[in-house]
């Protein structure tokens, strides 16, 4: 259960990331950012989904 929750946290953070506005002097990982935040709501939502099915069909 905890698990589930740790994946909903990292979700939050990835959305978190994503909408973060950079200061002047590291402007230049904006994209980066966007980046690296959409691969993090996208693999924890595919976890999430994991989870869920495999313990719809246990």
């Amino acid at each position: 259960m905890e698990l589930i929750f740790l994946f909903l946290a990292s979700i939050l953070s990835g959305f978190a990331l994503m909408s973060v506005e950079p200061v002047s002097f590291l402007s230049f990982l904006g994209p980066i950012f966007d980046i690296v935040g959409a691969l993090a709501v996208m693999i924890f939502s595919l976890a999430l989904l994991y989870k869920g099915g495999k313990s719809l069909f246990k």
